[in-house]
């Protein structure tokens, strides 16, 4: 890794050519600074509001209140709010836990934001909500739920948020006395409003990256790091194939990324990338427009760090595929410079040879042959792959056929020197899955 400290310096231009709204970035590597750039006006210790990024700071001070025996992460949520509780306390309500707020899996639908922030009170409006579904099984992101966090830490703390991370996190790691904002009742606002140097960001994430711990320091137990940046609700739903480092998972108030990196982010671009497997840790503060472009950045780090997907498979091999209803008959994986492309050999009465690419990095629109209503047709499609969290040996190659409502998604998993292949289709007048294997 230590070939690409040179290479980090070749960010400024790439942010400046791909007209990216980067105000501030730092770039650590090893514990060392690698990179530090700003735009002007923008410069080094003036605070910047984090938006979301905020979260993940709420969920560090969860994991020390829990290592100090403050809470457990199965307490539930009720518990803390003896004088807050509504009329009618649903079962759902009842099963809601910490560890529910934290992955973003409560169990409420629609977005509660708006509902809750027009009143004084947000915690006992935040608990009259219904709660549509079991909680932990349905992932709804939640500025609220954060909030219901910051609340619940400042009960069993007896301080403002701020004040039980001073000797906690911000002191240890050299950060001068924050501004966090508030609900109209005084309680910090928990899932935003946090306002921090890109600089004091960089060394949350190296406390993150140490595992909980900075300077020999330790800050939160390493377990709790462990439980964050990893898997806990699946927020791949609904998110643009595009967007692939925001499809990968959902930790406790972190997004999961490739490469098993993991992130805090906020509105306009908000950034504390860690990445354990290059030792980096990367801060930024934006100004994007969206945050689609968020992934072309990362797209960068990742691919100055030397990553692409690997796919578990060979290369320029042909699979002969078993007997299917798609009269799929044989799939070749072929080398190109930015990813592969797939050869699809079809059988049957409407014999054919059919090659879609994919990129490694992004979308690629193209053309194949697709079914319409009544027979094949020469359509647009747009392929992407993403890794599977967790799987090694897997990768998922996404088509979609955006002139009709066609989602079609081939899950390949390397079996030895086999590959089992998975389809499976949105909607369909006939079958919608089947499952079979390649011999090579």
């Amino acid at each position: 890794m230590s070939s690409h400290l040179n290479l980090y310096t070749e960010l400024p231009a790439f942010i400046e050519r791909s007209g990216l709204e980067v105000n501030g970035l730092v770039m650590l590597q090893k514990g060392r600074p690698v990179l530090e750039w700003y735009r002007e006006p923008y410069r080094r210790g003036v605070p910047q509001l984090l938006y979301s990024l905020s979260k993940s700071f709420a969920s560090i001070a969860v994991g020390i209140a829990c290592d100090q025996g403050r809470l457990k992460l199965d307490d539930t949520v009720l518990s803390f709010f003896p004088d807050k509780r509504p009329d009618e306390i649903t079962p759902r309500l009842s099963a809601m836990r910490i560890r529910h707020l934290l992955s973003m899996t409560a169990g409420h639908e629609q977005d509660i934001y708006p509902i809750i922030v027009s009143q004084q009170d947000w915690a006992s409006t935040f608990l009259a909500q219904p709660v549509e579904k079991e909680p932990g099984t349905h992932y709804r992101y939640s500025t609220m739920s954060t909030y219901m966090l910051s609340a619940i830490v400042e009960r069993v703390s007896g301080m403002n948020l701020v004040d039980f991370l001073m000797p906690t996190l911000f002191e240890p790691l050299g950060i001068a006395r924050p501004v966090w904002e508030t609900c109209p009742l005084g309680v910090t606002a928990g899932g935003m409003g946090l306002s921090l140097s890109t600089e004091d960001v960089a060394k949350f994430g190296q406390m993150l990256l140490e595992g909980g711990a900075y300077n020999g320091k330790r800050i939160v137990s390493a377990e709790y790091v462990a439980l964050a940046s990893t898997e806990q609700s699946d927020n791949r739903v609904g998110v643009s194939p595009q967007r692939i480092d925001s499809r990968q998972g959902y930790g406790f108030q972190f997004h999961l990324c490739r490469f098993r990196a993991y992130r805090g982010d906020g509105s306009f671009g908000q950034l504390c990338l860690v990445s354990p497997k290059h030792d980096l840790v990367v801060a930024a503060n934006c100004a994007f427009p969206s945050m689609g472009k968020l992934q072309p950045l990362l797209h960068r780090i990742f691919e100055l760090s030397g990553e692409k997907t690997e796919l578990p498979f060979q290369m320029d091999r042909m699979y002969r595929l078993d007997d299917n209803p798609a009269e799929l008959h044989a799939v070749t994986f072929c080398a190109a410079p930015d990813g592969f492309d797939l050869t699809m050999e079809y059988g049957g009465k409407e014999a054919r040879s059919e090659v879609l690419p994919f990129a490694y990095d992004r979308s690629v629109e193209t053309q194949g042959v697709f079914v319409k209503d009544l027979m094949l047709h020469r359509q647009r499609v747009i392929t992407s792959i993403e890794t599977i969290p967790g799987d090694a040996t897997a990768v998922r190659l996404t088509l979609r056929y955006i002139e009709t409502p066609y989602v079609v998604t081939y899950t390949v998993q390397a079996v030895e020197e086999q590959i089992r292949l998975n389809f499976a289709i949105n909607v369909s007048f006939g079958f919608k899955s089947y499952e079979i294997s390649g011999h090579a």
